[in-house]
């Protein structure tokens, strides 16, 4: 039992803990998992998962880990997941890692104005911006979804654009029991056409929408929740993912749930305002870019100076490495939001 126990050991993944039979088959696993710094990582025990809810259930799920559990219960965070020195410093620290609604009644008072366009491409200082827009349902069921209000705000929160949109095709659902929009709010609306343009224009920061680079180029920073589906109806390019907030439950996906467990307070109850969504997205998006990764130079498996696809060594050599080599070689598959801390810190 002991020399089994031994060999399994020895083909132990150093990221996920999970053993194989075989040293090709956890070279196997490492070919094709892209384990990196960048994926959530338990305090307690060191293991790697590939989303925060997968974090969550090894932690306080239906069936945790036995030892990581009590200690979590007793001095880990609830909402960034992290392990406290203290039970002490856990009760200081969730005094503000617990956040509260923002401002929900700022966009009320714009309401009557309409618009508030503050989007300018000469302002250097607004590199990372988020964007929420609110549905009305178009075509002879009403389930076509037509963008008719949109609100972009900073990283401090602050409104640069808020506005309805005249979509167009004609409404003929205007959802009000969750948008609150009626028929008046978009009779002189600003024209899809023309929101589209200033959203563009903006968000390119004067760089050509063909040279606009991933990294290090003059384009801002867009975050959002179903971002695909927002520039989709925006008629703009489509946008990546992070997937360590990403899961196949679509309860665990929504913004709703993410704001309940991840900053502690509760939105989209009742008429929803993309204020609110805006401000949830950011303070996501900088609760995620601040967590503490190693710096890697070249930390993408699409980097080509890196070796994660393997490619370059023979299977011979990637089975005399330790599971701890095979670790370090090995890059992420998604561009981690700890990424652009360096950029707009």
């Amino acid at each position: 039992m002991w020399l089994l126990n031994g060999f399994l050991t020895r083909n132990k993944c150093a990221a996920c803990y999970k053993q194989f039979n075989k040293k090709e088959h956890l070279v196997e696993h490492m070919r094709i998992s892209y384990h990196s710094v960048h994926e959530p990582m338990c305090g307690i025990c060191g293991k790697r998962c590939r989303s925060f809810e997968s974090l969550r259930e090894h932690l306080i799920g239906p069936l945790p880990k036995a030892e990581c559990e009590r200690v979590f219960r007793d001095r880990g965070c609830t909402f960034c997941l992290n392990i406290l020195s203290s039970p002490h410093a856990l009760r200081f620290h969730q005094d503000r890692c617990q956040l509260s609604r923002g401002n929900n009644g700022v966009l009320h008072r714009f309401a009557n104005l309409r618009i508030h366009d503050g989007l300018r491409i000469e302002n250097e200082k607004t590199r990372v911006v988020a964007l929420a827009c609110k549905m009305v349902g178009g075509g002879s069921d009403g389930s076509l979804d037509l963008c008719a209000r949109i609100c972009v705000i900073d990283e401090y929160e602050n409104i640069l654009f808020h506005s309805y949109v005249k979509p167009q095709l004609p409404v003929t659902n205007y959802r009000y029991e969750s948008t609150g929009i009626r028929p008046e709010y978009l009779r002189d609306a600003m024209p899809i056409r023309h929101v589209q343009r200033k959203i563009q224009d903006f968000l390119c920061n004067g760089e050509p929408i063909w040279k606009i680079r991933p990294r290090s180029g003059k384009a801002r920073i867009l975050v959002g929740h179903g971002l695909d589906h927002d520039m989709k109806c925006l008629e703009l390019e489509d946008t990546s993912k992070y997937p360590p907030l990403m899961k196949t439950s679509k309860l665990s996906n929504s913004l709703k749930y993410l704001t309940k467990a991840y900053l502690g307070y509760d939105i989209q109850n009742g008429i929803q305002d993309p204020y609110d969504d805006c401000v949830a997205t950011m303070r996501l998006y900088r609760r995620m870019r601040y967590q503490a990764h190693r710096i890697e130079d070249y930390p993408l498996a699409t980097d080509p100076q890196n070796k994660n696809n393997f490619t370059s060594w023979r299977q011979g050599e990637l089975e005399r490495m330790s599971p701890d080599e095979l670790f370090a070689i090995s890059r992420s598959d998604y561009y981690c939001w700890c990424l652009d801390s360096k950029d707009v810190a």
